[in-house]
């Protein structure tokens, strides 16, 4: 397993599996986790003991409990790189020694270490006179460099190992400077080595190696001025006078020429910052970091301001441009990249260099019209300057990359829709909606702070309604202004109708309809396919009403594989018109849901009728895969479902799309459209098992509401049957037994109208299971004999099954536990030798609390015990907390009062009795019954 791993530490600490020229990334959880990695890849193949390991991560404030800290983080990277390891077997990869942890990795598996070997290699081949050489090694070197050692990450070794890294590249990279000027290749190593001084503004040999690439570059007064400049660094940081290399070098080009060259004009293009911006303060601090940073640093060469339509990019930039243009002595230029403007095409990137080129200082007819000339003559403009460009509104990075070649302490400053990915000397901000206290205080601003103030759950409301878009409130604070007899309940009153939401939402010439138009747009006329997909997601999402759609979800509505729909999604998320949510989910923000409502095609009911053909299939796929015992109620569907294998596959799933099933089926189920209804009672039907196990009783009622009132519309007899055994359960589980009985009389006459004798038998048993909930055993005794007799006629074992526990929770509620053994007995090996867990599960229960009340214990933890072990596994939760009561009476009646105690508390961890009255009510008796018992020893 070791063999083909990589552990990289020269930028963010990441792991990877390496075979046959792939690369699969490994996992490797929380920051201190990755500390401890780190740890131990930098020292590989030595062991670390344990105290250096907390020393390491923690230092002189370890808690008490770092050692057990180290050994989580342990096991947690032996899950990481060993996955499928057994939980006895040793691990091969992180072993424990007498020495303590070693990671069993050569050097060349990690990268760090990777990086001295080469570096020490090239300084050996250098000396030996082959310069050509030691530049190929230093540059394999440098190559593993991402950003800075160790990024992200904490702690005393973390802050000592990165200082040490970053000397040793500084190191090579000084190195490499000293062969190449021996190569004469000194043009190619002053913008690099000029970077490197600033950056390290003390270190000597670095403005020695500057001096002599300049001076043999013939900028000799340059070169003068780098040694000044050190001259006084040294004296003033550090009191000391140049050293002998900087003389040195110095006295070499003292002669040289230094008359300064004729400079540009300066421009000042920045537009004007809004008056009234508020907000943003953390936003504002970071990237005034990049754009003036402290000291002698270069400001960051590409900062990008990114996020959704409307949410406030130019003004932001405008705001912070004007913050930092003293920084930038040589001139602020800016233009419209019309990257979203309606209407109107996006300037090129020739059209830009064309308009920069002029404003500083070149004659318009000396503008190149070949695009590299016109790169070229940007680069010479800007080549020791330092200015501020701002490219407002790009398209994507194709339109703006050229003028990134600009020398070092130059920036330009992006606003853009898009994502932009860029290397390490880039920092991007994605923008996110403003906060409510910031929404509030901009509403305050605009309409008069009187006015906000005076009801601030209206206002709370009017943000909310605005979805935190500046765009949006800055509309809403403008019609305010305009309308001094509104108050802001009557603003918000008129916003929270959804049809009419987006035309409140326009002033003047703004309104969020056409800023979201205008991204839409510029999608739907995208040279690429994967933008005019996009486009056609986009409308299409605005069918479906759920909280948020998976790859798959999105492919059936959109009619394509889910390896088109998802990079159509991610370029919506590239856009910012969609959100991701969580693993494989993403989302719509409520302004972006309606007005892609608002882009409804004209076939939207057969993308509607696919996505809700994808939920209903895979839902009963999912419930049939969970348990193949239970009878699946809903219909197969024609469609291709979530591949799902195993029941652990089946629950996570059903689990991960809580939310969203309900959600669909609630639109389906109020569809005027029979087809859709139909899917919807489907849909509806399918959910019903994961609702019983989940206790989502709530849910299950009211959706099987809407589905008997579909059936019924429907004149579908066997659909409403259904519908009215689901909301009997649902009633039945809340301790509504008698509303419970209503509808399963209701089911039982339409089972027998339909001759269905399946119906009929299980609505038999649902009638004793009925009297059962509501404490009335005997009544309940008859019906399961009833079920019992009918089940056999018919060959139905699962119906046998049901009707012997429904006989046996009879016995044991009326007090008769000898008789319980009876009824189950049978019941028993039958569930086994079917597979049939979920039924075994509950008749272990009911044979376990039989043996508690004939004070049995030791006889009832082995039923109890196994019972628990069953149904954890299927998810029933009131079961699980019966089971967890029952091992509490056991292990108090075995006088183990500190063993029942930590049973009692897991079913409080497990939501307690989840609501339902009887077994809230026995919970809290057996916790006051455990407190007694350990009260009396």
């Amino acid at each position: 397993m070791s063999e083909g791993i990589f552990v990289r530490l020269l930028g963010e600490v990441i792991a990877e599996f390496r075979c046959r020229g792939s690369e699969q990334p490994i996992s490797l959880g929380p920051a201190r986790q990755r500390a401890t990695l780190s740890m131990l890849a930098a020292a590989a193949p030595r062991p670390l003991p344990m105290g250096e390991l907390v020393a390491g991560v923690w230092g002189e404030d370890a808690p008490r409990n770092a050692e057990q800290g180290v050994y989580t983080y342990i096991s947690g990277l032996r899950r990481a790189f060993e996955p499928d390891r057994g939980r006895r077997e040793p691990s091969r990869v992180l072993a424990g020694t007498s020495a303590g942890y070693v990671l069993r990795l050569e050097p060349a598996q990690v990268d760090a270490q990777l990086f001295a070997e080469w570096t020490a290699e090239a300084k050996r081949v250098q000396r030996s006179g082959d310069d050509s050489q030691a530049v190929r090694r230093l540059d394999e070197a440098l190559a593993m460099w991402r950003g800075t050692a160790l990024s992200g990450l904490s702690g005393p070794f973390v802050e000592a190992e990165r200082d040490r890294l970053e000397q040793l590249r500084l190191a090579a990279l000084e190195l490499r400077a000293e062969s190449l000027l021996r190569l004469g290749r000194h043009r190619d190593i002053v913008e690099e080595l000029r970077y490197l001084t600033r950056r390290n503004p003390l270190r000597e040999r670095v403005r020695e190696l500057l001096m002599v690439a300049l001076f043999r570059s013939g900028r000799p007064a340059e070169a003068l001025r780098a040694y000044e400049e050190g001259k006084v660094l040294l004296a003033e940081e550090l009191g000391l006078s140049p050293g002998e290399g900087l003389r040195r070098c110095y006295e070499m080009v003292l002669q040289a020429d230094a008359a300064p060259a004729p400079r540009a004009p300066t421009p000042h293009q920045l537009p004007r910052p809004l008056a009234e911006f508020v907000g943003r303060s953390a936003e504002i601090v970071r990237l005034k970091e990049q754009l003036a940073p402290w000291g002698e640093t270069p400001p960051t060469p590409l900062v990008i301001i990114t996020g959704p339509p409307g949410v406030g990019k130019s003004a932001l930039a405008a705001y912070v441009a004007h913050l930092a243009k003293d920084h930038f002595p040589d001139g602020q230029l800016y233009v419209n990249c019309r990257g979203a403007t309606p209407e109107l095409p996006a300037l090129t990137p020739l059209d830009v260099l064309g308009r920069f080129l002029r404003a500083l200082g070149m004659p318009p007819s000396a503008v190149p019209a070949d695009l590299d000339e016109a790169a070229a003559a940007w680069r010479s403009r800007l080549h020791d300057r330092r200015v501020l460009v701002v490219l407002d509104d790009a398209t994507d990075l194709a339109q703006i990359r050229l003028l990134l070649a600009a020398s070092l302490g130059n920036t330009l400053l992006v606003t853009s829709r898009e994502t932009m990915s860029w290397g390490e000397d880039a920092f991007q901000l994605e923008l996110a909606r403003m906060s409510q206290a910031e929404s509030a205080t901009m509403l305050a601003t605009l309409a008069g702070a009187g006015r906000i103030s005076a009801d601030a759950s209206e206002t709370a409301r009017l943000v909310r309604l605005c979805d935190g878009l500046p765009l949006a409130i800055r509309i809403a604070g403008a019609r305010l202004a305009s309308r001094p007899d509104w108050n802001v309940s009557a603003l918000a009153s008129r916003l929270s109708d959804e049809r009419t939401r987006l035309n409140e939402l326009a002033v003047g010439d703004l309104a969020v309809r056409s800023s979201l138009a205008a991204s839409h747009t510029a999608l739907e006329r995208g040279s690429r396919p994967v933008d005019r997909l996009a486009a056609r997601t986009l409308s299409l999402l605005g069918l479906l009403h759920v909280p948020e759609v998976t790859v798959e979800a999105a492919g059936a509505l959109v009619g394509v594989a889910s390896s088109e729909a998802e990079p159509a999604l991610e370029r919506l998320v590239d856009a910012h018109l969609l959100d991701r949510a969580g693993p494989g989910g993403y989302q719509l923000h409520d302004l972006i849901r309606l007005f892609a409502g608002d882009l409804r095609p004209d076939d939207s009911r057969e993308p509607l009728i696919r996505a809700l053909s994808y939920y209903a299939a895979s839902t009963r796929l999912a419930s049939q895969i969970d348990d193949p015992h239970r009878t699946q109620l809903a219909a197969p569907v024609d469609a291709v479902a979530h591949e799902i294998r195993t029941p652990d596959e089946a629950r996570a799933w059903l689990r991960d799309e809580e939310a969203v099933l309900p959600a669909a089926a609630v639109q389906a189920l109020n569809s005027p459209d029979d087809t859709i209804a139909r899917l919807g009672v489907n849909l509806t039907f399918g959910l019903f098992w994961h609702q019983n196990l989940a206790y989502h009783m709530t849910e299950m009622k009211e959706l099987n509401t809407l589905a008997l009132r579909v059936s019924e519309r429907l004149g579908d007899e066997a659909s409403a049957l259904l519908a009215h055994d689901h909301i009997a359960n649902a009633l039945r589980m809340t301790g509504h037994a008698d509303e419970a009985l209503a509808h399963l009389r209701s089911e039982l006459e339409l089972a027998r109208r339909l001759g269905d004798a399946f119906a009929q038998m299980r609505t038999l048993g649902n009638l004793a299971n009925t009297y059962v909930s509501g404490e009335r055993y005997e009544e309940a005794l008859p019906w399961a004999e009833d079920q019992l007799a009918l089940a056999r006629s018919i060959g139905a074992s699962v119906g046998v099954r049901y009707a012997l526990l429904m006989m046996g929770y009879s016995h044991l509620g009326a007090g008769r536990p000898e008789k319980v053994r009876e009824a189950l007995h049978e019941a028993l090996p039958c569930a086994e030798e079917a597979g049939d867990s979920s039924h075994e599960g509950q008749i272990r229960l009911v044979l376990g609390e039989a043996h508690l009340d004939l004070d049995d214990p030791k006889q009832a933890l082995q039923h109890l015990l196994r019972a628990r072990e069953l149904i954890s596994a299927s998810g029933y939760r009131i079961g699980k907390v019966r089971c967890l009561i029952g091992l509490s009476r056991a292990y108090r009646m075995m006088e183990d009062p500190d063993r029942a105690l930590s049973y009692v508390v897991e079913a409080m961890a497990c939501g307690g009795g989840l609501g339902h009255a009887r077994w809230e009510r026995r919970l809290r008796e057996e916790w006051a019954a455990v407190a007694e018992a350990r009260a009396a020893t």
